[in-house]
């Protein structure tokens, strides 16, 4: 279908103020990008507490913010990883879809940082993230949260160290997942789908932008083929939880998405994929700017609400 309306008014204001493609930019002015993109969401949902502190990471210290809504105790838990392209974002920018997730599913969203690339290169985001897991399943109990009921979650980069982190869970026996979000991941650093082509520019995150976040982020050109940078890489997509996959159409990763889902489901993984026509990538970060963001919400609402059931 045609381009949403508000994002076609979107990225015309973007390009009438002259903003360059990522791969075009400075770290510095990538970071502030992202982080520009607090202006574009709703007004921050109420939630009870919130809760800084820190995880030990295999770096040293990195921070983890904890949204905990009104309700009864013990509360599932969602560990949720920004995107960013590994290089930027932060818990400030997703404070916003954090609280509304916290308020809205009645869960308790664990959102971690981790160190970024291009100075910390791969493995140091998913060692982080799998660090950061680890430590949420562990003092559950402390914040009022259940340990057995929890989920990973993320956008962009976030999707594939979310992707990444199930794995390592499901390969290391620990922990117990139920479920896995993973919305618009870029998880397969050699894929070369028709929609890198198809969508390759005028969509606010271009195809040469995302080969750079790539090359900021591996250390070497054959850690794209290591399953732990490149979900998409593993051969064995079996154990994992329950997926949630929420895809743009004009989006540069949509068919890498679309092939991981059809994998997971072809290996005995319950799967629901979600194809959102006429939206492009960082719309769940836009709540204030695009109207139907409400509806990836409202999907990841709806599916952790039937995953931790019970």
């Amino acid at each position: 279908m045609a381009l949403d309306p508000a994002v076609k008014n979107l990225i015309d204001t973007l390009n009438e103020q002259g903003l360059k493609s990522f791969e075009q930019m400075s770290i510095a002015e990538v970071r502030g990008v992202v982080e520009s993109f607090s202006g574009l969401q709703a007004p921050k949902a109420d939630v009870a507490r919130v809760v800084d502190t820190v995880y030990p990471g295999p770096g040293g210290d990195q921070a983890v913010r904890l949204y905990i809504p009104e309700s009864e105790t013990p509360l599932p838990i969602v560990v949720y990883i920004h995107g960013g392209g590994w290089v930027a974002g932060s818990l400030d920018v997703t404070e916003q879809p954090c609280r509304a997730l916290a308020a809205d599913a009645k869960v308790i969203v664990a959102a971690l940082s981790y160190r970024l690339a291009p100075e910390h290169k791969f493995p140091a985001a998913p060692e982080d993230a799998f660090a950061a897991l680890n430590w949420v399943v562990e003092h559950a109990a402390d914040f009022g949260g259940d340990g057995t009921r929890v989920a990973v979650m993320g956008d962009s980069a976030g999707g594939n160290l979310a992707a990444v982190t199930a794995l390592r869970a499901r390969d290391t026996g620990a922990p117990a997942l139920r479920a896995q979000v993973l919305i618009y991941p870029v998880i397969d650093g050699t894929a070369r789908f028709p929609s890198r082509e198809e969508n390759a520019e005028g969509y606010l995150v271009t195809t040469a932008a995302i080969d750079w976040f790539w090359e900021q982020y591996l250390a070497t050109p054959e850690d794209a083929e290591n399953p732990y940078a490149s979900p998409a890489k593993a051969a064995d997509l079996s154990g994992l939880p329950s997926t949630l996959l929420l895809l743009n159409e004009y989006e540069v990763t949509r068919d890498e998405g679309v092939d991981y889902g059809r994998r997971l489901a072809d290996q005995g993984v319950p799967v629901q994929v979600e194809l959102y026509e006429g939206l492009v990538h960082a719309v769940y970060w836009m709540t204030g700017a695009i109207p139907r963001s409400a509806e990836l919400h409202g999907a990841v609402v709806e599916f952790l609400g039937k995953q931790f059931a019970g």
